[in-house]
């Protein structure tokens, strides 16, 4: 849910409620200058810009894209500099993932997206990444189930079981498996899972069979997807200095066979929250630095890959959309997980 508005970021002051320049610093969140931000999104003066992706070039870090969301237009594609390399106009998109799976005719780069043109029932819809030529190609768009399409993530369990999972506004986790061993994707839902009231971001464990789900006013959930009737477990709750509505986007930091970190786009204070993933307990919170780049506030999808990237981001990509960007459109702004992790001191 937006709340259009940029907040003030003195040093590391970044609050629940209004900030001012006369405002003491808060100790416990720390501010990490971007590196890059992307070119606005098309839409001008409204929320548009959402979620974004990132697929990581295994040949040429340096050369690897983001994919984004207007949800007023369509999907853009920048590469890690920001510049727009492709844009294909799509009703209506909200949230977005990326995994490279094998299909009938080979390894193929597959995009989802959740598509809420239709209110009263989801559609998703799915891409391919065309890396050599920086565009995407239509697959399919497929009606599931019942209410307002609105978050979206891929997982794949195992080395074949590829699963997609839209989350409804009205609190639905609806879990499909999508094949791509014919010319056409199959999808067939599997199971619907509940959540009381409005969630949206989401992200699959694939290591471990976790999803996590935000939703928005409570925290966040986690469900075992290797379980044949999964219930919501609590991973993390609204706290002040942690996690304030709304909780949007997720993302996942792995390290070894279960650990790492869990991140949330805390929209209601503009920082990101960080949790270790097998403990649930809190870690620590940062916020966009308010530098040469602006910073970022409202922000609603995140995402974060780990890895060489390049120069710029030796260790990891890290994403996040910001809703009021001065008197730009909205974009997004692109930081280096290596910095925010020496920043928060969270090397072993």
């Amino acid at each position: 849910m937006r709340r259009l508005g940029k907040a003030l970021l003195v040093g590391s002051c970044f609050f629940a409620g209004a900030c001012s320049e006369q405002a003491a610093p808060s100790l416990d969140v720390t501010a990490v200058p971007a590196v890059a931000e992307t070119e606005s999104v098309g839409t001008v003066g409204d929320d548009a810009a959402d979620d974004p992706a990132i697929w990581r070039n295994p040949n040429n870090p340096a050369q690897s894209l983001i994919i984004g969301t207007d949800k007023k237009a369509g999907i853009h594609i920048y590469d890690l500099k920001g510049q727009q390399k492709s844009f294909l106009a799509a009703d209506a998109l909200n949230n977005v993932d990326i995994r490279t799976v094998s299909s009938a005719s080979g390894d193929v780069i597959l995009v989802g997206a959740s598509d809420r043109s239709d209110r009263t029932q989801p559609r998703l819809a799915l891409y391919t990444l065309d890396s050599e030529n920086i565009k995407l190609n239509a697959l399919t768009n497929i009606a599931v189930g019942t209410g307002e399409a609105y978050g979206f993530c891929f997982g794949l369990l195992g080395d074949s079981d590829l699963r997609a999972f839209i989350v409804t506004k009205e609190g639905s986790i609806i879990d499909m498996s999508v094949g791509l061993s014919k010319a056409m994707p199959t999808v067939n839902v599997n199971r619907t899972f509940k959540l009381a009231t409005q969630p949206e971001g989401c992200v699959v464990d694939d290591r471990t069979g976790m999803l996590y789900v935000g939703e928005e006013n409570v925290g966040i959930w986690s469900f075992d997807l290797k379980q044949d009737a999964p219930q919501p477990v609590r991973f993390a709750v609204l706290k002040a200095g942690e996690l304030t509505a709304d909780v949007e986007g997720l993302a996942l930091a792995p390290e070894g066979a279960s650990g790492g970190y869990l991140l949330a786009s805390s929209q209601g204070d503009n920082s990101y929250a960080i949790y270790d993933l097998e403990s649930g307990v809190f870690r620590a919170r940062f916020a966009v630095e308010d530098g040469v780049i602006d910073t970022t506030s409202d922000t609603d999808g995140i995402e974060l890959i780990l890895g060489d990237f390049g120069p710029d981001y030796p260790g990891g990509l890290f994403v996040a959309q910001d809703g009021d960007n001065g008197e730009g459109t909205q974009n997004f702004k692109l930081l280096s997980w290596d910095a925010i992790r020496k920043s928060l001191n969270l090397y072993p």
